[in-house]
């Protein structure tokens, strides 16, 4: 155990210094994006939950109590209101070796669909297909029954633009850096003191900046934090229900510009989501999301002639919060399982303010 201490010491340390140094905006934003039908339909609440391949993600610390063999893929043609042709998809599978902790891998991919290339005067030179992908491999353990750990690993590539558009058009003055590389670590807990009772957290994207352009600038990765909690006041043959809030930070620029931990606070994201299982064999799932920052979730309302994003406290507590624009921040999904099998679909078009359409689409194999 004292290997493991030490291990966590450096882990923690090089974490805090990443989250001190970065600078305000991150990169690589793509590994920012819920996968899995099922998470999502839970607003992303799922670290204190992370009970299937999707958990090498949300939380590698949940690995730990796999005792059988999860794998899951999922497609999403990804908010084509805002770009059509982008789709996102997701590959995991995790494997418990006995009495060793469990294994796994898993494969992050998101395509923009294609770039139209036109110089100054309008003359077309081109298209071009931008994604990015990240492969990661995983391992998680149980420190005692109610204790699972685990660490994850990961190589990122994110290709924007290719080089011929910076030679095609020299009045950029850019020759290279369309191409972007870099590696990151996941650390993660969870913990299960009773049945009815699980939390966790977990650290995410912990690693060197990624930089897309030749003058050596660079951006930090996405770094989060995530908090969360799994409450099961339900459980019998009948009907399971799962209540998981969670709260998510992205590090990045932690206290620039002079904020305040108040600041912080109304930065982060918050998600609260509430998942019944019938018969275990149909579950209907809905969840609540806020990332006022962002402007995406919360509650909408009108107030001096325009639109904002609020929070759901604010709204219910304050007096005076605008007007309600008939908009709040929900996610929904479902799921249908039986002997190992499982399906699910989850939308959170409701987070944005464009008009869209964001299905997911899971299928989940344990064996």
């Amino acid at each position: 155990m004292k290997r493991y201490k030490k291990i966590g010491i450096i882990i923690l340390l090089f974490t805090i210094f990443n989250f001190v140094n970065a600078s305000e905006y991150p990169g690589a934003v793509f590994l920012m994006i819920w996968p899995g039908a099922r998470p999502t339909g839970l607003a992303g609440a799922f670290s204190a939950v992370a009970d299937d391949a999707s958990a090498a993600y949300y939380n590698v610390g949940g690995l730990g109590f796999f005792s059988s063999t999860h794998a899951t893929i999922m497609h999403s043609n990804w908010l084509p209101g805002l770009y059509s042709g982008m789709f996102y998809d997701y590959i995991g599978i995790c494997h418990p070796i006995k009495n060793q902790g469990t294994i796994g891998a898993n494969v992050i991919y998101i395509n923009t669909g294609q770039t139209e290339v036109t110089d100054f005067t309008g003359t077309p030179l081109g298209e071009y297909s931008t994604f990015d992908f990240a492969i990661s491999g995983n391992y998680g353990f149980k420190v005692n029954p109610q204790l699972g750990v685990g660490v994850s690993a990961k190589f990122i590539y994110s290709f924007l633009v290719p080089d011929w558009v910076w030679q095609a058009m020299p009045e950029l003055g850019i020759e290279a850096g369309g191409t972007g590389v870099s590696w990151a670590f996941d650390a993660g807990v969870l913990y299960k003191p009773w049945d009815f009772l699980a939390v966790g957290a977990s650290f995410n994207n912990i690693g060197p900046n990624i930089s897309y352009t030749s003058s050596s600038e660079s951006d930090p990765l996405p770094r989060m934090l995530r908090l969360g909690v799994r409450y099961t006041p339900v459980d019998n043959p009948t009907v399971k229900l799962h209540i998981t809030p969670e709260i998510t930070k992205v590090m990045v620029g932690l206290f620039s510009n002079n904020a305040t931990l108040a600041d912080e606070w109304q930065d982060a994201w918050k998600s609260f989501g509430v998942e019944a299982w019938f018969y275990d064999l149909f579950a209907a799932r809905l969840g609540y999301f806020e990332d006022l920052s962002g402007q995406r979730g919360g509650i909408l309302v009108e107030k001096d002639g325009r639109e904002e994003h609020i929070g759901l406290f604010e709204y219910l507590f304050t007096k005076n919060s605008g007007n309600f624009s008939n908009k709040v921040g929900l996610c929904f999904g479902i799921g249908v399982q039986y002997r190992g099998f499982q399906f699910d679909v989850s939308n959170d078009q409701l987070i944005y303010d464009f008009s869209t359409q964001n299905y997911k689409f899971s299928f989940t194999y344990r064996f």
